[in-house]
């Protein structure tokens, strides 16, 4: 025999209103705090080189400079020999010589592009917080390293910017900032959600779309 299923209770219209508010309200919760933890370490980061360029002339940053000679080995030579007739052009080393030259000069070259010329090969090695380059004469096989450091806040500060950090730090900045926008809207949310308790939400909400208006309208030339 079977037994008939009882039939769920209908629910109020304004029970279910609150019903999907719940609903809702835990949802802003969870991704709010999901992407804040996603945003915690480089939200600190972004604040503090925030300050730190905004005020980059008035901290001093003294350059060091490092310089390193190499001769490159016998079998390697031929590699970059340079050919009768052969013209400037702009091409990476090839991948035996640059395994070596990353081994013994602790930076990546591979994937570089290096400028070719009759004599000399040059590659441009920018980093964040500094710059380097290397230069390969094709006659004696003598390599010339030098970097050029500025310090842990320009470090910072390129990192703020993008600067030659490569494409992994590319996409990490993305993320980031998907996450950020996640952070303010879910915020945004759950200031709605708990306005009617805080009647001072919305003019302090306000407040904060206003003053950056005002500033750039007013102040900023």
């Amino acid at each position: 025999m079977q037994v008939a299923e009882k039939p769920e209770p209908t629910l109020s219209p304004s029970a279910a209103a609150k019903k999907r508010k719940a609903f809702w309200t835990k949802q802003f919760y969870l991704w709010h705090w999901v992407s804040s933890a996603i945003c915690l370490a480089a939200m600190l980061l972004f604040a503090v080189t925030g300050i730190t360029l905004n005020h980059a002339g008035q901290i001093p940053a003294k350059p060091e400079v490092t310089e390193k000679k190499l001769i490159l080995p016998d079998n390697l030579r031929g590699l970059i020999a340079a050919q009768e007739g052969e013209e400037e052009r702009k091409e990476e080393l090839p991948a035996e010589l640059a395994k070596w030259l990353r081994s013994e000069l602790r930076t990546p070259i591979a994937g570089k592009l290096a400028e070719w010329s009759e004599f000399e090969i040059y590659v441009s090695l920018p980093r964040p917080g500094g710059d380097a380059w290397m230069s390969i004469d094709r006659e004696s096989g003598e390599v010339v390293h030098e970097v050029t450091k500025r310090g842990a806040i320009s470090y910072l500060n390129d990192l703020h910017k993008g600067r030659n950090t490569g494409p992994a730090w590319s996409w990490f900045i993305d993320i980031f900032s998907v996450a950020s926008v996640i952070f303010c809207i879910t915020g945004l949310m759950l200031l709605w959600v708990h306005a009617k308790r805080r009647p001072s939400t919305w003019p302090i909400v306000a407040a904060g779309v206003l003053l950056p208006v005002v500033l750039i309208v007013f102040f900023v030339h």
